[in-house]
């Protein structure tokens, strides 16, 4: 017997809609309410590792990833003018068979999740989100800001970075703090050459591309800026290229003109990162995702965490009948993981801002995606 039969989500991310899904497998009850009427996941593309390819997989919802993505293998670094430093391999993770890289666009990755949730018969309500919740020793109240009230055995704090949730249950805990770095998103045609994530590291500075379409493909770029700064949005195309300039390699000199039209539809993004310690709850209230472990995308794996946090959490719920039980085996399963991915995505961030090691670099990136690899 499950642990708790009535659940409430608050947050339509992607660690949320994960959680949803994989409780309404267990036969739980879920509410989802999501503030953004719209339910709209902004932004370019997503790298999606081996192991995020894995909790996809687990969710019913890789071969949708394959059809509307794109699945490829290894990753290739290269210096600013084009040597090859190194070749990643990125086999499938333990126990799957799936691919171990690949890019989607991040709405379409949102909008295969969002119909899976509703799918599932997740009762979704949407412009809504909690004023107030109420903990007894056997529920919580929560009151809605469309005026309503219901009990639940459990509440899943899934709405993000800039969560209010945190704030109210763990208040001494510190806003996420800029991290020195800015990234850089647009999307490009796809020259013939480019079949996998391929990179080019500069000096405090580093671009990439992977591809997301048959056609298309996304760039990153992530740029020391020493003060957390506006930018005006008008100029961001030029800025983009202006700092596409800096590396000589043919390919990426032949992508500047893309980046000045309308159709790259460039993003940009302060980087920030957060590590709430354990435990993530705080009676029936429990945070996961981007509200406890919000990471930078050097290691491409901030969703895909996200992601796998909601699964476990399902499974562990599902698994035991002791609500204590099944959060502590919830924590022991999630705590180091995604310590190990904020963390070295940190440490990379830092040997990039202070031009460190890029052998020392690869070396962690490898070994991140080596653990990564392992179960869950």
């Amino acid at each position: 017997m499950a642990a708790v039969n009535r659940v409430l989500v608050i947050g339509g991310g992607f660690s949320g809609m994960a959680t949803a899904i994989k409780m309404r497998r267990h036969g739980i009850q879920v509410d989802l309410v999501e503030i953004d009427p719209e339910w709209c996941e902004l932004g370019a593309g997503i790298s999606i590792n081996g192991a995020s390819m894995r909790a996809l997989e687990n969710l019913g919802l890789y071969q949708q990833v394959v059809e509307q993505g794109c699945v490829t293998d290894g990753v290739a670094i290269h210096l600013a003018h084009g040597p090859l430093v190194m070749e990643l391999p990125t086999p499938s993770p333990v126990g799957s068979s799936v691919g171990g890289s690949g890019g989607i666009f991040r709405p379409t990755l949102a909008r295969i999740m969002s119909a899976a949730t509703l799918e599932s018969g997740v009762n979704v309500r949407l412009g809504c989100t909690y004023t107030q919740m109420i903990q007894s020793d056997k529920d919580v109240t929560v009151s809605f800001t469309d005026g309503t009230t219901q009990s639940y055995d459990l509440v899943v704090g899934a709405d993000g970075v800039h969560s209010t949730i945190r704030k109210e249950l763990f208040p001494e805990v510190p806003d996420p703090e800029y991290i020195g770095q800015g990234v850089w998103r647009a999307i490009l045609p796809r020259p013939a050459e480019i079949n996998r994530v391929t990179m080019w590291v500069g000096d405090h500075l580093k671009l990439g591309v992977n591809p997301v379409s048959d056609t298309l493909m996304y760039m990153f770029i992530t740029e020391d800026r020493p003060t957390k700064e506006h930018i005006d949005i008008e100029t961001w195309p030029q800025v983009c290229a202006d700092l596409m300039a800096h590396f000589p390699n043919p390919i990426v000199q032949s992508l500047i003109p893309h980046v000045l039209k309308e159709e790259a539809n460039i993003d940009y993004r302060p980087l920030a990162n957060l590590l709430v310690k354990t435990p993530w709850n705080k009676g029936r209230v429990v945070m996961i995702g981007d509200t406890v472990a919000a990471t930078t995308p050097h290691l491409a794996s901030g969703a895909g965490i996200g992601i796998e946090s909601g699964i476990v959490l399902a499974d562990e719920l599902a698994a035991n009948d002791d609500l204590k039980m099944a959060f502590d085996k919830f924590h022991q399963r999630r705590w180091e993981r995604c310590r190990m991915v904020v963390e070295n995505s940190e440490r990379l961030c830092h040997i990039e801002i202070n031009g460190g090691d890029k052998a020392e670099h690869s070396k962690i990136m490898g070994q991140s995606l080596m653990a990564l690899s392992q179960p869950i």
